[in-house]
């Protein structure tokens, strides 16, 4: 029985082109991860710890809480992370003077320097991507991005941080 959302399928959406696509995406993130992880590795951390620095830098004084439903992962396994980061001085927690019982979370300049090797690598292959799509393979990139976000989450990214907003 032909599935309705199916039936009639441009091209574009077959199922070799589906999988093509796919492909695209784990073989661009590999090479997209690849030198951040290598820099990474230099201090003992991976993917995690990147992350966070990267959505602290992007959300300046963010609560452990809010970091929490950007990241989508538990408790325990961001106070790993996170625990590691403040005592090797990268970040540093702060308590927030309006509510005491929040913790607010900043970059160390050892943290800001590290932010900024890890993502002048990965901007400097975006931007030679992009320079060489046009304008128009940008805008199109960036509208099947936000499309594949779940959609009770795209109010998140704003294109500009912060990225905090509620769902």
């Amino acid at each position: 029985m032909a599935h309705p959302d199916t039936d009639a399928l441009p091209d574009f959406l077959g199922e070799e082109e589906l999988r093509r696509a796919m492909e695209l995406l784990f073989f661009a993130y590999r090479d997209f991860t690849g030198e951040a992880d290598a820099i990474l590795a230099e201090d003992g951390f991976g993917r995690a710890h990147h992350r966070v620095v990267y959505f602290i830098k992007r959300n300046p004084g963010i609560s452990v809480n809010q970091l929490l439903g950007i990241l989508k992962i538990t408790k325990q396994a961001l106070a790993r992370v996170l625990g590691q980061l403040v005592r090797e001085g990268f970040v540093r927690q702060d308590t927030d003077p309006a509510d005491r019982r929040r913790r607010t979370l900043a970059l160390t300049a050892k943290g800001d320097a590290l932010e900024g090797r890890l993502t002048a690598c990965q901007s400097a292959r975006v931007r030679r991507a992009f320079e060489a799509a046009g304008a128009d393979a940008v805008r199109g990139f960036s509208e099947i991005l936000t499309l594949m976000i779940n959609a009770d989450e795209r109010n998140r990214f704003t294109g500009g941080g912060p990225h905090t907003g509620k769902v």
